[in-house]
């Protein structure tokens, strides 16, 4: 699991622009694990950034 920055540094984004993508619906939202605190699962980030998405797309609950 991944802070929102951390999450954005393995797509060689900023944080604001990964957070637009989130937003927009292109990369998948973060899990609230606690109240208050979000992580991105680092497996599915780095399946999106080896493009791996085929069956992926379908797996996610957005």
């Amino acid at each position: 699991m991944a802070s929102e920055t951390t999450a954005a540094r393995l797509l060689d984004l900023r944080t604001n622009e990964f957070k637009a993508l989130v937003d927009e619906g292109h990369l998948p939202p973060g899990h609230e694990i606690a109240p208050g605190v979000v992580r991105w699962d680092t497996e599915v980030l780095k399946r999106i950034s080896a493009g791996d998405v085929t069956e992926l797309w379908d797996q996610i609950q957005w």
